[in-house]
């Protein structure tokens, strides 16, 4: 374990060397002048140095990063204001290919690591999962022991959608939870409806007179789940317009559950219908057994959305045998998981994620440490492709101190026909550095929490 995590170090450090290292052999072709290659940033203590031709390169103990630096960094070059070598002395177009290298490096270095594996494993993951039922752990009077389900049952469909993934499954679960306190206004204005023929007469918003005996509906079971494919793959949030309960409605609910008719009075028909729509909500489940499609009786979670069986999951593997498969695999792999990736930074920036379940590069030696352990190198290297990507979307945000601020600085000169003031530059790259490494130093906080709480 502890070498797999060691392992995991090191290919993160290669990920960093890499981005720098395109910096610094663009710069280089481009006649520009690199003063320092650095890993880590300059925080601390520097823990190595040296220097090797015109070059100082270093490693400093907030390994948090890396930096190339330029003679335009450092007041005291002898180099002369006017060198071509300077970077500020180019014009935009070059100083723009200097700044994009790091994250280019990125990309291919995602691409060159699925490719390998590709060819090395002979088959890439293809971002489904077969699930199967490993154990049924309900409660004896629970819905799953007559759906007719059995221990080794492939899940393929729920509510009609393919089920790839077991998190596919519980969104068609947790938001079909029984008796939860949400109602659907549709399914509602129908009850009322129903009511309203059984009981000619009654007006729907009146109070209830106490022995007026009122007819209640009779096996009242919820419309069932329709979950967007988009949402099981996790790229959106699962959405449904619903209508909250009262505390008097929750209360009445409970208290004719199971009832033929209701004579206590005090609540209006319509109090009744909302009552009554918030029920248990079926799942219509289609399995795989042996070679035979089999579809279950409904299947009813409970009021915690729990289904009540132990999963299986099995990696859905395509295989990546002959060159032209090799070449789709890889793109079809990076692709999608990108996607994913973008996806993530979307929901960040959005807010929607809470910055205690955020982790960073302590979380991901551990994960990854731990996938090797478990999978093996190739899967090992597939995580660290995607964590190549990941670096190359997070440096290219428009963020001044990241490379997309940086790059988005030359666009505004390009539109102006002038630099902005260095100073002013150098005010807002310092405070969203500032602010980038609090951010960080937070992100490492919930990693050892988590680790610490054994959450990881």
């Amino acid at each position: 374990m502890i070498i797999s995590t060691i392992i995991m170090i090191l290919l993160i450090g290669l990920l960093i060397l890499v981005h720098e290292f395109g910096h610094f052999v663009v710069a280089r072709a481009l006649g520009i002048k690199v003063s320092k290659f650095a890993i880590g940033f300059p925080i601390g203590p520097t823990l190595w140095s040296k220097k090797i031709g015109d070059v100082e390169y270093l490693i400093h103990a907030c390994v948090l990063g890396g930096y190339v630096a330029f003679p335009d960094d450092d007041k005291d070059s002898d180099l002369p204001a006017d060198s071509k070598e300077r970077f500020m002395n180019n014009p935009v177009w070059k100083r723009m290919i200097v700044i994009s290298a790091g994250v280019i490096m990125n990309v291919i270095t995602a691409f060159v690591l699925v490719f390998i594996t590709a060819v090395a494993w002979g088959q890439l993951p293809s971002g489904d999962m077969q699930v199967y039922i490993n154990k049924i752990a309900a409660e004896k009077n629970a819905s799953i022991w007559q759906s007719g389900i059995q221990a080794g049952d492939r899940i393929l469909k729920i509510n009609g959608s393919e089920i790839n993934s077991s998190y596919a499954l519980t969104q068609f679960t947790s938001n079909s939870k029984s008796y939860d306190g949400k109602i659907i206004p549709e399914f509602a204005t129908k009850n009322l409806e129903e009511l309203k023929k059984l009981n000619p007469g009654v007006n729907d918003s009146e109070i209830l007179p106490k022995g007026k005996n009122v007819k209640l509906l009779q096996n009242v079971v919820e419309p069932e789940v329709k979950v967007e494919t988009e949402t099981l793959k996790g790229y959106n949030n699962y959405k449904e317009e619903t209508i909250d309960l009262t505390t008097e409605q929750m209360t009445l609910r409970d208290k004719i559950k199971g009832q033929k008719t209701y004579s206590d009075g005090g609540v209006t028909l319509k109090d009744i219908a909302y009552a009554q729509s918030d029920s248990i909500r079926p799942l219509y489940i289609t399995v795989l057994r042996g070679e035979k499609t089999i579809e279950l009786k409904p299947v009813y979670p409970n009021n915690d959305g729990i289904l009540g069986v132990m999963l299986e999951n099995k990696q859905v593997l395509t295989k990546t045998n002959t060159p032209l498969s090799v070449i789709k695999g890889t793109w079809d792999y990076v692709w999608t998981q990108t996607y994913t990736l973008l996806y993530g930074f979307y929901i960040l920036f959005a807010g929607k994620v809470p910055v205690s379940s955020m982790h960073g590069i302590v979380a991901i030696a551990k994960v990854g440490g731990d996938v090797i352990n478990t999978n093996g190198i190739f899967s090992g290297l597939l995580l660290t492709a995607m964590i190549s990507m990941d670096l190359a979307i997070l440096n290219f945000l428009p963020i001044p101190a990241l490379d997309g601020g940086h790059f988005l600085f030359l666009i505004v000169e390009k539109l102006r026909g002038k630099p902005l003031d260095e100073k002013i530059i150098e005010k807002i790259s310092t405070l969203f550095f500032t602010a980038l490494l609090i951010f960080g130093f937070l992100i490492i906080f919930n990693d050892i929490f988590a680790l610490w709480k054994h959450q990881l």
